[in-house]
């Protein structure tokens, strides 16, 4: 019987590897310009087209590589950045593995322009699914440019797979955004279809998140600096009043390097307790500085999950470290007293001369003597018959208050009665059915009954708008902006009137009719990270997404009284929707006791 074991062509163990380092357009460009950061450059240039399926260029003014390490790059396990085992415990590199080149490579068309750093030519090689085709000298800058071309070329069923343009190159923006918020030293620039998204000048920390994500964010941030002979912890974190239900802006970074971290995510969360609402998730970025031995970075390819060894100190420090930052800024809220309807009691000011001070008098009987026993004044009889006359008027007029008062045995049970309805503490609403008593839950029946209205309006074309007299602007940041086209659509049919007005910016000039004391800007950002969240690439599907999120944010609180008319309709539009059970997230609306329950809790 002949052997079975072979080794495999290096085309195939490249695709191979690519499956885990390349998962999208994204991969590629995270590797690249992280090879770029890592290069020296001080200024880095991203160009994009379809989202990456068609182009993906970075231009960097780095070192460059001569002929010779241009050819050796798209080797596998060809690297620069260490040569022992020991180094990977003293990383100071983005990249170490030596496979992300080569990867990419084996499942796209490769050009590389690349220059080292004085000399006077260059080198131009091209390579198609691992194979080098071309290699020549090239008059090209100082530097490297990658271009990247027709990406999963021989994968079919990984390109097929690639979601919408918008959603990939969301993702782009996100890998974009990560490496730009470590690396504010470096002048970075992305364009998409020619179009300049981007373009980051050389600036501090601060500076640089106010460049990414807007102007306003710069007055909702507090500084982070703690120090320690284990660790160093810096950044900014939000105030508790910039808090969010989604698309809050959170990251971590180690070493220059951005990382996901759900246990120091934990820590922070811990710090904003009790400071910010249930389900509010607050900003930050917070960079950690520390010894490269006592982290492990080799753990994933796309090595964003990191391995600390001293996790549960470095907890103690960060939540210490955010709890002083927000006491020194005064970002925890002090008590504020109701004033309104106070008496006003005028306080003594000395200082104050432009009123006189009047001191009190005191009158003096002189003919009052306690040692005589006939006293000058005269003696004055009590009148005990006008005090008994007195209390019994007042006795008449507390009955006759008393017998006004209403009985209060069935609001106490019940609150409001409205014919067979009845209101619980301005949460529930009790009504007789056929077959029992229904407990409804007024705030999840209006999110049913909302949403079943826009999904409606989205699938029918039709949304009464509202216009408004003074337009609202909402700024979005680069991946929201990047999502909202696919909405536009939708977000109109609601009701939403929108108006592109340039640089991520939109006026709001109509929104839904019944949605006018609420905040526009704040529904459509919510929709819009509703949907990024959900990830939904289906025209029904992000339709059924925005309708839900408007929903929630439209529906009525708890503790709100309705009137008779608003609950009768209430019941009678929960009734009459698609599901009258259930939420669309799937929470519970109803409750009913049936008439045999009820007979069993009282025998």
């Amino acid at each position: 019987m002949s052997d079975v074991i072979h080794l495999l062509p290096d085309s195939i163990a490249n695709q191979i590897a690519a499956g885990e380092v390349i998962q999208r357009p994204a991969s590629v460009v995270k590797e690249l310009v992280e090879n770029a950061v890592d290069a020296g450059a001080t200024c880095i240039q991203v160009n994009i087209k379809d989202a990456g399926r068609t182009l993906i260029q970075v231009v960097d003014d780095g070192k460059g590589m001569s002929e010779t390490d241009a050819r050796m790059a798209f080797e596998r396990h060809a690297t620069s950045k260490i040569s022992t085992a020991d180094d990977l415990f003293a990383l100071h590199t983005m990249g170490f593995r030596g496979e992300a080149l080569a990867s990419i490579a084996a499942v796209s068309h490769v050009e590389l322009r690349t220059r080292l750093r004085g000399t006077a030519l260059g080198t131009r090689l091209f390579m198609a699914g691992s194979v080098l085709e071309e290699v020549e000298a090239d008059a090209c800058a100082e530097g490297s440019i990658f271009s990247v071309k027709n990406l999963f070329f021989n994968v079919p069923a990984r390109r097929k797979f690639l979601k919408a343009n918008e959603t990939e190159f969301r993702n782009i923006i996100n890998e974009f955004e990560r490496i730009a918020l470590v690396n504010s030293h470096i002048a970075l620039s992305l364009y998409h279809n020619d179009t300049e998204l981007f373009n980051l000048p050389v600036s501090g920390l601060r500076q640089r998140i106010t460049n990414v994500y807007g102007k306003v964010l710069n007055t909702k941030l507090l500084s982070l600096d703690a120090q320690s002979s284990m660790v160093t912890i810096s950044g900014f974190i939000g105030t508790p009043d910039s808090t969010k239900k989604r698309g809050a802006l959170q990251y971590f970074f180690v070493n220059g390097r951005f990382m996901k971290h759900p246990y120091f995510h934990k820590a922070v969360m811990y710090a904003y307790d009790r400071l910010v609402p249930t389900g509010d998730m607050p900003n930050y970025f917070i960079y950690f500085t520390l010894d490269p031995a006592s982290i492990d970075v080799n753990i994933h390819p796309t090595k964003t999950e990191i391995k600390f060894e001293n996790e549960q100190s470095i907890w103690q420090i960060l939540v210490a470290a955010i709890r002083e930052s927000l006491a020194k800024s005064n970002a925890i809220p002090t008590i504020d007293f109701d004033t309104r309807d106070a008496i006003d009691i005028p306080v003594y000011n000395p200082s104050s001369e432009s009123k006189p001070v009047h001191t009190p008098k005191v009158h003096v009987n002189t003919d009052y003597n306690p040692f005589t026993n006939e006293p000058s004044y005269e003696k004055k009889e009590f009148d005990w018959t006008k005090l008994f006359k007195n209390f019994e008027e007042d006795r008449t007029s507390i009955q006759i208050e008393a017998d006004q008062i209403k009985e209060p045995h069935q609001e106490m049970l019940f609150g409001e009665s409205v014919g067979t309805c009845y209101q619980y503490k301005g949460r529930y609403i009790v009504t007789a059915i056929k077959s029992g008593l229904a407990l409804i839950d007024q705030r999840r029946a209006h999110i049913r009954i909302l949403y079943d209205q826009y999904v409606s309006n989205i699938r029918q074309r039709k949304g009464a708008s509202q216009q408004l007299l003074f337009p609202e602007i909402v700024t979005f940041t680069a991946a929201e902006a990047a999502m909202l086209p696919s909405l536009l659509d939708d977000l109109y049919h609601i009701g939403f009137d929108l108006n592109n007005l340039g640089n991520n910016t939109y006026s709001i000039n109509g929104i839904p009719a019944g949605m006018e004391n609420l905040n526009p800007p704040a529904l459509i950002k919510d929709a819009v990270n509703h949907a990024i969240e959900t990830g939904t690439k289906a025209h029904e599907e992000v339709a059924e997404a925005i309708a839900l999120s408007l929903a929630k944010a439209a529906a009525i609180q708890p503790n709100k009284k309705l009137s008779g008319e608003e609950i009768e309709h209430m019941i009678a539009s929960l009734f009459s929707s698609s599901s009258s059970t259930y939420t669309p997230d799937g929470k519970c609306i109803l409750s009913i006791l049936s008439d045999d329950e009820l007979d069993k809790r009282f025998n």
